[in-house]
């Protein structure tokens, strides 16, 4: 009797609205060299997987089988395959990778190096990089075109955007942005590119077919925003998408076509990384400084949980 009645209820907690619309969150932590795994609706961490040393940017691979991760300090990105939740493999980067991003045809990864102020391109297969290209110092924030044409980096220490051809590994255009630009994303039909400039607290819309800038959300003029606004991780959606505000202790949310904000949404201290669930639904921010996880309910506006990691959170991404 024991053994149906327990049956009953798991079958009843599968079918409710939130089990069916559970996600898991991996959140880099830069301090305590792991990634950890949050679950919902529980809200709770269940692991810490090892990785390398300064874990920083992810990239969640095209099937959403593997999670690649920067370990900053040991110069190399790991692999994480989701199934078993351990590092399986490890792939050779530039000094000091901070961001990265994955080829759409999933072949490539492109590495921003901060140590040497190279871009590199990494042959996943063959686990080798097959090009390095210079570009400004401090290279951080990295995004590839959705179809594959352009790589484009940004220089912290230069304020420069830099338009790198993928076909040649030529830089083609630098442009200059905001002071110490952080995160950079295509729009999904590819012809906006968003660049958040931490110091600055903007974030340049560049029309990307003229490699020009064609509007400035100027988060440190708007009379709603925190004291001390700053602008770094990026998530876009395609109706409204969220800039984190770093010492803000904030999400900025922006409609996508008008590039207006809407509205300013709670985290931690010095949330850093931003990531909204597929539906819509929640929002995740990784908060370096108060060493926990923020998660935002985006109907009402209103944080839903705090989950404590302890260290330093600072990348997040969630897979339904």
């Amino acid at each position: 009797m024991r053994t149906n009645e327990w049956l009953v209820g798991a079958v009843l907690l599968a079918l409710r609205p939130d089990a069916a619309r559970a996600e898991t969150a991996y959140v880099s932590d830069e301090q305590a060299n792991v990634v950890h795994v949050i679950v919902a609706p529980q809200w709770t961490k269940v692991v810490d997987v090892p990785v390398g040393r300064r874990p920083r940017g992810m990239v969640l691979s095209g099937d959403g089988r593997r999670l690649y991760v920067a370990a900053s300090n040991d110069d190399r990105i790991d692999v994480i395959d989701l199934g078993t939740r351990r590092v399986v493999d490890h792939l050779p980067s530039g000094p000091d990778p901070e961001r990265f991003a994955l080829s759409p045809d999933g072949k490539w990864l492109y590495t921003a190096n901060e140590n040497d102020s190279t871009v590199s391109f990494v042959d996943i297969a063959r686990r080798r990089i097959a090009r390095s290209v210079a570009v400004g110092a401090e290279p951080e924030g990295m995004a590839v075109s959705p179809d594959g044409r352009w790589v484009v980096c940004t220089s912290e220490s230069a304020s420069l955007v830099h338009f790198i051809d993928a076909g040649t590994a030529t830089l083609v255009d630098s442009v200059m942005v905001g002071t110490r630009p952080r995160d950079a994303r295509f729009t999904a039909d590819g012809r906006q590119l968003w660049v958040s400039s931490e110091t600055r607290a903007t974030v340049a819309v560049f029309d990307v077919a003229t490699r020009k800038i064609v509007h400035t959300i100027d988060l440190d003029r708007d009379p709603r925003a925190p004291d001390t606004v700053q602008a770094v991780g990026i998530a876009l959606g395609p109706e409204r998408s969220y800039v984190a505000l770093g010492r803000g202790n904030g999400v900025a949310e922006i409609g996508t076509r008008d590039l207006s904000v809407l509205r300013y949404l709670p985290a931690g201290s010095r949330d850093w990384g931003v990531a909204v669930v597929p539906d819509g639904r929640r929002l995740y921010a990784a908060n370096g400084l108060s060493g926990d996880v923020s998660v935002v309910d985006l109907a009402s506006g209103r944080l839903e949980a705090t989950v404590n990691t302890g260290g330093k959170p600072w990348g997040v991404v969630v897979v339904p």
